[in-house]
């Protein structure tokens, strides 16, 4: 479909699918299989100035918005999901600093994020903080003019290969989520060190790992917005980010109905192509509408944000979990039109179906989504009634 993209928008599609054709396509296997953080791939993102696509020109960005985070992302994740998480889950570590970051922290660190000279990423996920993200145990205890940080971060994406760290923590442990607060951290210091790297099921091009905080002492002027507005600065940051996971899962997808299509093309059974049989064809459609039905809704929701609407987290939520439901689906019926060939390494369809997983898990469950939009729906009947 003609999404009327801006010139922009068309460049920046269009540059990371030969990113994907020329650099990530013939090396996306090995990082699967060795899992190796993809810095030649970084390299390239930043010398075409790709991972500056969402941060403002002032700060050596393109100026665009989260419309320009979900084309990229979704285009080099139709090639790797893993690999495409080196630039996505930087946007998601740059936008508490975008959101609520002063005048002097945006200028000190978004112009090397903007010209991929250092990665980021957000912590705030821990071993008993998970959907309930308020649940977070690590602590920042004043200390003077600095915050001593104790605790553990579990499974964060780009841990131990970023630079720079957006971390909630609790200042207040008696007011519970509303005594959290959100800080910059910096690789390298002292008193902040990460665990081992995970070992994944997919996306494993992506580097995952513990952050850990033994009296990690960071100074006042990392704190991002006010004490106590750390929880606010998380959920304001997924409201914006989730269309980011889900472009990932409509790039995941596309990839794997792009792959079905061909080989459904060129396998012959019977005698015929089996692209001309009735039940493949009816998968292929169905996965041709799917995907379709989910880059419309990640776009509108992009649009929705980037045009000033103040209020957005239903349709966030909304696209987040159909888009990664869908690629689950998709990937799974690659898979299945592949046959036997589907199921085996030498053909990329099943790395597709395991990096698909994780877009129903991250960034808050589908289960999680589903209650958030629920909730909104209510909320919105309610004061209608009133």
């Amino acid at each position: 479909m003609n999404y009327f993209l801006t010139e922009l928008q068309e460049m920046i599609r269009d540059i990371c699918h030969k990113i994907g054709e020329e650099k990530i396509k013939p090396v996306r296997a090995r990082y699967d299989e060795t899992q190796e953080f993809p810095w030649d791939v970084v390299k390239v993102l930043a010398e075409t100035d790709i991972c500056g696509c969402y941060i403002p020109e002032e700060y050596g960005g393109m100026g665009g918005g989260i419309m320009e985070m979900v084309i990229a992302t979704e285009e080099l994740s139709r090639f790797c999901g893993g690999i495409a998480l080196a630039f996505a889950a930087t946007g998601l570590g740059t936008y508490p600093i975008l959101l609520f970051g002063t005048p002097e922290q945006k200028a000190k660190y978004l112009p090397d994020i903007a010209k991929g000279k250092k990665l980021a990423a957000f912590a705030i996920t821990e071993a008993n903080a998970g959907s309930d993200a308020s649940g977070i145990s690590t602590t920042a205890r004043k200390d003077g003019d600095s915050y001593i940080l104790n605790g553990t971060k579990q499974w964060i994406t780009n841990g131990g290969e970023a630079e720079t760290y957006s971390v909630v923590a609790l200042t207040d442990k008696s007011k519970g989520g509303r005594g959290a607060s959100a800080f910059i951290l910096e690789k390298g210091m002292p008193g902040f060190s990460f665990g081992k790297k995970e070992d994944k099921m997919g996306i494993r091009a992506s580097a995952t790992r513990e952050l850990v905080f033994e009296d990690c002492r960071v100074p006042k002027s990392q704190l991002l917005g006010r004490e106590g507005m750390g929880f606010l600065v998380a959920m304001k940051t997924f409201d914006r980010t989730r269309p980011g996971v889900a472009s990932q899962a409509v790039g995941i997808a596309q990839g794997a109905l792009d792959e079905a299509l061909r080989y459904a093309h060129q396998r012959h059974q019977f005698g015929k192509p089996i692209s001309s049989f009735q039940g493949i064809q009816f998968m292929l459609a169905d996965m041709a509408m799917k995907v379709e039905a989910s880059r419309a809704m990640v776009y509108a929701a992009a649009r929705m944000i980037d045009a000033g609407e103040e209020k957005f987290s239903k349709e966030s939520a909304m696209c987040k979990a159909f888009a990664s439901d869908v690629a689950m689906e998709v990937t799974t019926n690659a898979v299945q039109i592949l046959g036997g060939y589907g199921y085996m390494k030498e053909f990329p369809v099943e790395k597709m179906m395991r990096d698909a997983k994780i877009t129903q898990i991250y960034e808050g469950t589908n289960q999680i989504q589903r209650g958030v939009i629920a909730s909104h729906m209510i909320k919105d009947l309610l004061s209608h009634k009133s």
